[in-house]
């Protein structure tokens, strides 16, 4: 059941920092992003494990806080697992002696992933900020192309017991509006 999940304009939010620490679950947000976009979620052969619409996301981020000088730089982990929401001892130890350096960590991911890297930050003095929000979860159909091309045909987002269904179409998307029983 992965989260749907929608980027903020945290632009504000970072205004005052000198250094941010971006810090993001490779799950949910890039999968969100890919089929937002309307682009592949993992084109293998081009690209690795990374999502080029969500790695394209990140760097806009990035390029205006280092245009007006902020240190900037980013932060995942997929091993053992890769969720931010249920991060070992180990990825947490590991993710605090990196986020030290920093005044701002701004979290991709769920309410449980922000929720997650506060509770590792809790006695630093690094802020925690969130940089996307849960709509709801999503339904979709994975699809691997020729060549290990993975796609995300989204079919709705669930919000609260109502379904909005997506139909995508090559080069665009429309939305259908449904309410699920």
């Amino acid at each position: 059941m992965p989260v749907h999940l929608e980027p903020l304009d945290v632009s504000a939010d970072l205004e005052n920092f000198r250094s941010v620490l971006i810090v993001s679950c490779p799950v949910c947000p890039p999968m969100c992003v890919a089929m937002q976009q309307n682009s592949p979620f993992i084109e293998f052969f081009k690209r690795g494990l990374k999502t080029g619409a969500f790695e394209d996301y990140i760097l806009s981020i990035r390029k205006p806080l280092e245009q007006r000088g902020v240190r900037t730089s980013t932060y995942s982990i997929h091993i053992p697992t890769p969720m931010m929401c249920i991060w070992t001892e180990w990825q947490r130890s590991r993710f605090l002696k990196r986020a030290r350096d920093y005044e701002a960590a701004l979290v991709l991911g769920c309410d449980s992933a922000t929720h997650t890297v506060q509770e590792v930050l809790k006695n630093t003095d690094c802020q925690v900020i969130q940089g996307m929000q849960m709509i709801g979860t999503t339904n979709a159909t994975l699809k691997v192309r020729f060549p290990l091309t993975v796609e995300l045909e989204m079919h709705c987002v669930l919000k609260n017991g109502r379904a909005r269904q997506h139909k995508t179409i090559l080069g665009g998307s429309r939305k259908i509006k449904k309410t699920a029983s």
